[in-house]
């Protein structure tokens, strides 16, 4: 049966990171498996899309659709998805395949690692509504997760915590 893994969590605290490694250790196994990544979804077929409340919700709604779409047994998608409401439209979109992980990493650390700049862009004012960061712009963190991954520890055992879930359902 198709699993649908919407990977949520700050900017920086490993959404990419962590699904392009389940994705090698699947598509070994002989899983079909398709990456849409809330980055590249935008560049590629959203670029007029900012980064608005409504814009990100757009975003995420076209990637829920892309899912529901999508002939591959596992899709994963490493996408801030700060909103809860939008959450809730993947899921009910998407149906039972749908399967929630917090990519559960502080606010501090996901500063602290600033893969793209954007902490230190928001730190200087450039950018000035910074998910998790603005008052206006909160990071709705997920209240009951399928899966919580801390990723305090290796991306493998980030990887083996989803991979452990998988096997169960």
């Amino acid at each position: 049966m198709k699993k649908v893994l919407w990977f949520t969590g700050l900017s920086g605290s490993g959404k990419t990171t962590i699904a392009e490694a389940l994705r090698d250790i699947l598509t070994a196994q002989g899983t079909k498996v398709e990456i849409l990544d809330g980055d590249v979804v935008r560049e590629t077929l959203h670029v007029t899309l900012g980064f608005s409340r409504e814009d990100i919700r757009e975003n995420n709604k076209l990637i829920a659709e892309l899912a529901a779409k999508s002939d591959a047994e596992i899709v994963l998608i490493p996408v801030i998805s700060p909103y809860k409401v939008d959450r809730a439209m993947a899921r009910s979109l998407i149906g039972d395949s749908f399967v929630e992980v917090h990519i559960n990493t502080s606010l501090q650390e996901c500063q602290k690692r600033d893969v793209k700049g954007l902490y230190q862009k928001a730190a200087q004012g450039v950018i000035t509504n910074m998910i998790g960061v603005a008052e206006s712009n909160p990071y709705e963190k997920p209240l009951s997760p399928d899966i919580d991954v801390e990723t305090g520890k290796s991306i493998a055992h980030s990887v083996d915590t989803i991979l452990s879930y998988l096997q169960k359902i």
